[in-house]
């Protein structure tokens, strides 16, 4: 099984689409959860990462490198 690639303010397109009418979600905090954040409504949750990985579809756009 491939293992999909995802980084802290990547925006991901998920396969369920949000309530708002958009599936694209910033991830904006990682660690053993993953606090994902609507770009539609601003809406935050967390899910727990397993979770988010089979719920992830891909990666829209990759988020910029903090130096």
């Amino acid at each position: 099984m491939e293992t999909k690639q995802f980084g802290l303010n990547d925006v991901v397109e998920m396969k369920k689409q949000h309530p708002c009418g958009t599936n694209a979600w910033k991830v904006i905090r990682m660690g053993a959860d993953i606090r994902i954040k609507c770009m539609g409504c601003g809406h935050s949750l967390m899910i727990p990462r397993n979770d988010f990985a089979k719920k992830m579809k891909r990666v829209i756009q990759q988020g910029e490198m903090e130096s």
